[in-house]
């Protein structure tokens, strides 16, 4: 597998989120958001751990841009801080926030990276969470505005954007479980924080589309998973299909179709309500340049007690569907405990496929997390995440091989991070940091990146 086999202008990336590695959070008017007050909530996060300093991005940004140019890197795929440009979620734009991600920008471009500005990755500003966060409409049309306004401070170097990160977190795990900020249970009306979510995502369309200039792109990104029964038993198809339909269809459909699938909102017995939200749907279609995708894991289930947890929080995560089990299927797993299916990247790629075919996909996120040792000359010798970046490299190659439109791959993630509700228990990165220090290491899968992206022989 060489770096020649993928087209020519097949974009290679590295990805981060701004909570996760920005820190200086009271610094230049940034105000907080739903993840500081999560953090410094006792019992919220693994070990008391918080994202004050997390990464230090903030002040050391020309050093992690310095990484990416090293490793030959196309693109990088950031996200701006809401509180950051408006300390409250309304108002005037910071000058001094927007002014980082400005210089941020800059740098990428002296380097020969390409900026992809993603404008909601979780941190919602507090004060709007005060008001209901996203359980309220209002939230929707403050995103749109906050939108505009950061395209028309970045518009002329910026020319790839991403409305909402994984929207089914930011409401399932965040409205739902309360595994994430900001920390609530609301059972089914979790689903309305979706809707909100994408009602945020589709006023923002013509709010960018009149901000920036014509040949700039704007999209989405999901976080799909493959999701299969554990036999053909009917009771066992069922459950793939509710899992599906909360993980995947509930955001594909409306986003790509233009409706909701009405035997998701079914099951979550909330028909009467979006009901009621009907003329929203063709602003939630408005027309997106690519599709991104964020792929970890695939799941397998099965009707029965919901003795298993689900890999990115809890059962209660699914509302309607607690009686489903997520199966061990011996697959080999991360640290993270998610199972290891590259073949599950391609499935979700033809899942959106299939729904608009003429749509550009992008896989923004992907990548593992273990357990990494420091060796006594101070290397990472992470065999493991390099099989894993390898493999789904692979996948990536399948798709295009199938005549997939899949036009690029963010790896997740550049550099260890704040990993939201594990801390800094979990380690992603290509890129080690000593949180102490603040020293940057390649590790060997970076290394690996960095050969095949040279062209040259890279074996995991």
């Amino acid at each position: 597998m060489q770096r020649t086999h993928f087209p020519p202008s097949f974009v290679w990336g590295s990805a981060t989120a701004s909570y996760q590695i920005e820190g200086a959070v009271a610094e230049d008017g940034r105000g907080p958001s739903i993840w500081d007050t999560f953090s410094h909530t006792p019992g919220r996060v693994a070990n008391g751990d918080t994202g004050d300093i997390a990464d230090d991005h903030y002040h050391l940004y020309a050093d992690d841009v310095a990484i990416m140019a090293d490793l030959g890197l196309d693109a990088y795929r950031f996200s701006i801080a809401w509180p950051r440009i408006q300390a409250d979620g309304s108002g005037p734009v910071n000058a001094a926030g927007i002014g980082f991600y400005r210089r941020l920008a800059e740098q990428l471009l002296e380097r020969g990276i390409t900026p992809w500005a993603t404008l909601y990755h979780w941190d919602l500003p507090q004060t709007l969470e005060d008001r209901d966060g996203w359980l309220n409409r209002d939230t929707a049309l403050r995103f749109a505005e906050y939108s505009a306004r950061v395209a028309e401070e970045l518009g002329d170097i910026v020319k790839h954007w991403i409305t909402l990160n994984e929207p089914w977190c930011s409401a399932f795990l965040g409205y739902g479980s309360g595994h994430h900020a900001p920390g609530r249970q609301e059972g089914s009306r979790a689903a309305r924080a979706a809707h909100h979510l994408l009602l945020g995502h589709g006023l923002a369309m013509p709010a960018l589309r009149d901000a920036l200039p014509s040949d700039a792109q704007v999209g989405i990104t999901l976080n799909l998973y493959s999701v299969k029964p554990a036999s053909d038993a009917p009771a066992d198809l069922d459950a793939a299909r509710r899992i599906d339909g909360l993980s995947n269809r509930l955001f594909l459909d409306p986003v790509l179709r233009g409706a909701y699938p009405e035997d998701v909102v079914a099951d979550l017995g909330e028909q009467a309500w979006f009901a009621g939200q009907s003329e929203d749907l063709p602003v939630i279609a408005a027309p997106i340049d690519f599709l991104g995708i964020n792929y970890y894991s695939r799941h397998t289930v099965r009707a029965g007690e919901a003795r298993v947890q689900n890999d990115r929080g809890e059962a209660s995560a699914y509302p309607g569907s607690e009686s489903i089990e997520f199966v061990d299927t011996g697959a080999p797993r991360t640290f993270a405990g998610w199972p290891i299916h590259p073949d599950g990247m391609v499935d979700v790629l033809e899942q959106a496929h299939a729904i608009a075919p003429e749509l550009p996909l992008y896989i923004t996120e992907n990548g593992s997390t273990y357990v990494d040792t420091l060796e006594p000359d101070g290397s990472i010798n992470d065999v493991e995440r390099t099989d894993y970046l390898a493999q789904h490299v692979g996948a990536c190659l399948e798709a295009v091989e199938k005549g997939l439109p899949l036009a690029g791959y963010f790896v997740w993630s550049l550099i260890d991070n704040f990993e939201w509700a594990w801390g800094y228990s979990r380690r992603f990165g290509i890129v080690h940091v000593d949180f102490e220090s603040q020293k940057r290491t390649p590790k060997r899968s970076a290394r690996w990146l960095k050969d095949f992206l040279a062209g040259e022989d890279a074996p995991a």
